[in-house]
């Protein structure tokens, strides 16, 4: 099968229902295990992207959050909080088969503190020199909830099963 092909048609179908242009297709074995549009319009959800749902998809039907064995078809350079949720399930691999600069022609999100362009330098930058306002509030609780957890892990501090750098 054609993977790639099938990431296309999967963002176009989206397209002609009203949906935005992106889609995600993730195979395993050299068979799709989860696959799905872009479902922000659809649904008022601005974390339905279409990477997310097929991550979401393809880890409930593993019964794991590692998608290690895997290769992930995405229409486009994944955005930032994709980005993030790709490198935690640590596939084998990412296909990405335009770029932003192909396609901003076309399509371009711009929104308050997320315009594309200066995105990833505003994440460089530390929390308290970010355009998006945010404070740090300091809690004693805050940290007695991660000894709780390391607690209830036999001391562990990493996840259990948890893909590591080698």
């Amino acid at each position: 099968m054609d993977f790639a092909r099938r990431t296309v048609d999967l963002a176009r179908r989206n397209v002609a229902e009203g949906g935005r242009p992106f889609a995600t297709v993730i195979v395993k074995d050299g068979e799709i295990l989860a696959e799905s549009p872009n479902r922000v319009a659809q649904t008022n959800d601005p974390t339905a992207h279409a990477e997310i749902l097929a991550i979401r998809e393809a880890c409930t039907k593993l019964g794991t959050e590692h998608l290690v064995g895997t290769t992930i078809y995405v229409l486009a350079q994944p955005c930032p909080m994709c980005l993030g949720a790709l490198y935690y399930c640590s596939p084998d691999e990412v296909v990405f088969l335009t770029t932003r600069d192909a396609y901003e022609p076309h399509y371009v999100d711009d929104r308050k503190y997320f315009e594309l362009d200066n995105f990833y330098d505003e994440f460089a930058k530390n929390w308290d020199e970010r355009r998006l306002p945010m404070r740090h509030e300091p809690h004693d609780g805050a940290v007695d909830v991660y000894r709780l957890w390391q607690e209830r892990n036999g001391g562990e501090r990493r996840v259990a099963g948890a893909p590591t750098a080698p």
